[in-house]
């Protein structure tokens, strides 16, 4: 089972690259705590999509610490890498998006995968729950959501954007992409729209199960983007966006399964003590080693 960790963003909010921030109680990144949690549930190949300048700093760190039976590939994201027959001629310095992360491991991933935020902590439960989900899917084009509730997803240093999901049953439906939440007393409200929510709504933290298929779909989604030059400017393709087009259309169902732990993550840079003690804490509580890797 493969793991693919998007770590190409650029931490803008948390004022540096919060992938390579030291976290853990020997200088661990967060990156590695999910690893971890991966190949204790039996992934065995991890895939990490990174900037250029990132790439070979981030192999020989991952491999140093890795068992020597994990294949690990770290890519690239680059701003060249465009579908055959097609050309970009303006200017753009933000990568394509995440659903275009994803299609960067293409021509290394040929089986179910699972896709998270590299600067996300998901909790070893959704991990297990993952990938008891891609046993039993392994043959057939069902993917998944790892759900979480909105009022556990949020900061108290500011807005956050989510995916809020409308669930039926254990049928994701559709996502809803918010992007200024906060909470509102006992609700959240979202600063654009103004729309309140209960808090109790599943949400995306983008932690996806996927089948191949979903590549074959980004890279047409992907020549219709390139196709409009105000898109191409300043727009992004995002996962949750490809999988409902994909749901909408017919030609995937979604589950969604539910993480039954606890996530946190690093957006502004005053999470970081947060991040630190939880991180401290269940070291302590005998839930990691310490050094993390033997």
């Amino acid at each position: 089972m493969t793991l693919l960790l998007m770590a190409a963003g650029s931490g803008s909010r948390y004022g540096k690259l919060k992938q390579f921030d030291d976290l853990g109680p020997r200088g661990e990144f967060l990156m590695e705590f999910g690893i971890s949690d991966a190949l204790n549930n039996g992934f065995d190949h991890i895939v990490v999509i990174t900037k250029e300048e990132n790439q070979k700093f981030l192999d020989d760190h991952l491999r140093k610490r890795l068992p020597a039976n994990i294949k690990l590939d770290v890519l690239v994201q680059k701003l060249t890498d465009l579908p055959h027959g097609t050309s970009f001629s303006g200017e753009r310095q933000k990568p394509w998006g995440t659903a275009h992360a994803v299609w960067t491991a293409r021509n290394v991933i040929d089986g179910p995968f699972a896709v998270i935020n590299a600067d996300d902590f998901y909790g070893q439960s959704a991990y297990k729950n993952a990938a008891d989900f891609i046993r039993a899917h392994r043959n057939d084009n069902t993917f998944a959501l790892v759900g979480y509730m909105l009022r556990d997803t949020l900061s108290t240093h500011g807005s956050v954007s989510r995916g809020v999901c409308q669930v039926e049953g254990d049928n994701l439906l559709s996502v809803d992409e918010r992007l200024k939440l906060e909470p509102d007393g006992d609700k959240v409200k979202d600063l654009d729209s103004g729309n309140s929510y209960s808090g109790d709504e599943h949400v995306s933290m983008n932690f996806w199960i996927c089948k191949p298929s979903i590549f074959e779909k980004i890279e047409s989604e992907f020549r219709t983007f390139l196709a409009d030059k105000e898109l191409g400017m300043k727009s992004e393709l995002y996962i949750p966006k490809t999988i409902q087009e994909m749901l909408q259309a017919g030609e995937i169902e979604v589950k969604v399964v539910p993480s039954e732990g606890d996530w946190f993550g690093v957006t502004y840079s005053s999470d970081r003590e947060n991040a630190v003690a939880i991180l401290q804490e269940k070291t302590e509580a005998g839930k990691y080693d310490s050094p993390l890797w033997k």
